[in-house]
């Protein structure tokens, strides 16, 4: 497992509950402006950061969400400004440029301190607290 991306979160704004429960998670680098901070969550990024492609997979407290569509700008957003859009919806095309698109599942609450990382496309599965490889 590579990862392509990690994210500390350092604080989650008062409007990120509502997005939870529709199945979407926005994310800014921290420092972002009010209006946006408020449905955001915002995290410190790492110094590193690989383009994400269809296959990979999100992985967020015990939960892995793999990648099935990535928007035309979402690479971008994320590498500028430390901006992910997710939705887990599971389509195989973005609707909007800058959407991620994940599999259809619930996403589990979001905690400040936790680390959201994105890895490549091999294949994962869960072993109590981590996640490994299958060989």
């Amino acid at each position: 497992m590579r990862t392509k991306y990690e994210m500390h979160v350092v604080e989650i704004g008062p409007l990120v509950a509502e997005f939870i429960a529709a199945r979407i998670l926005v994310f800014f680098k921290y420092g972002a402006p009010p209006e946006l901070a408020e449905f955001s969550i915002l995290h410190e990024p790492s110094d590193f950061f690989e383009e994400v492609c269809p296959g990979d997979y999100i992985l967020i407290g015990n939960e892995q969400y793999r990648v099935t569509a990535v928007g035309n700008v979402a690479n971008d957003n994320i590498r500028e400004l430390g901006h992910l859009i997710m939705k887990c919806n599971g389509k195989s095309s973005a609707e909007l440029p800058g959407d991620v698109c994940v599999e259809d599942k619930a996403l589990p609450p979001i905690e400040v301190g936790m680390t959201i990382r994105i890895v490549d496309e091999m294949v994962m599965s869960k072993k109590g607290e981590k996640y490994e490889q299958i060989e």
